[in-house]
Parts: C-alpha cells; sequence; structure tokens
C-alpha cells in the first residue's frame, strides 16, 4: 500500500502483487536466470523452478512474484512466446491457489 498526501486529499493505492506461471521452460534453467529475464521489465520479488521432490530435476515450469501489477503484465507480454535457453516458453497470470479442502 502506499499512501501519497497533497493539500487537498489523500490517495491510498493498493498494488497487488502479479503471480505469473512460465512454463516450457528448459530443464537446465535455474531460478536465477527466470528471475534476469522477469527483471527487465521491474523488480522480482521472487522467481522458482519447480522441481521433482525424489529426484530434484526441473518439472519445466516455474512461478515469478513481480510486486508491481503494470510490470507483470508488460513481462507477460514481452516474454510471452518468446525463447529463453533454446525454448519458446509460454508466461502467464498464474491461477489462484484453490483453498484447501477439510479447512
Amino acid at each position: 500500500m502506499f499512501l501519497s498526501h497533497s493539500k487537498s486529499k489523500i490517495t491510498l493505492n493498493f498494488s497487488s502483487i502479479m503471480n505469473i506461471f512460465v512454463a516450457r521452460l528448459n530443464f537446465k534453467t535455474s531460478s536465477e536466470e527466470l528471475e534476469a529475464a522477469f527483471a527487465k521489465f521491474g523488480q522480482v520479488s521472487s522467481a522458482k523452478i519447480v522441481k521433482d521432490r525424489d529426484s530434484g530435476r526441473s518439472k519445466g515450469f516455474g512461478f515469478v512474484e513481480m510486486p508491481n501489477e503494470e510490470e507483470g503484465k508488460q513481462a507477460i507480454a514481452g516474454l510471452n512466446e518468446t525463447e529463453l535457453d533454446g525454448r519458446t516458453i509460454v508466461v502467464k497470470p498464474a491461477n489462484p491457489k484453490a483453498p484447501a479442502e477439510g479447512g
């Protein structure tokens, strides 16, 4: 939340974190490389490659969080269907997590 103040009014701006899904990643792409690609569009809160629990190998997809929604939208537009580490990646807003059952 940002608070700006002028003589006549006070404005509150709530910026929402943009959670972005990235698919078709090269299995050798690191979280740092993923973060660097998105950092060209703005600040990155986190970048994570999803790995197989047993083998520790990349599953070929990951998630990036950007604190500025507008920068996140620009990153999606700028990176979707582009090449990263020799693979054409798919970039789109992540679906929100489903609530846990039985809660």
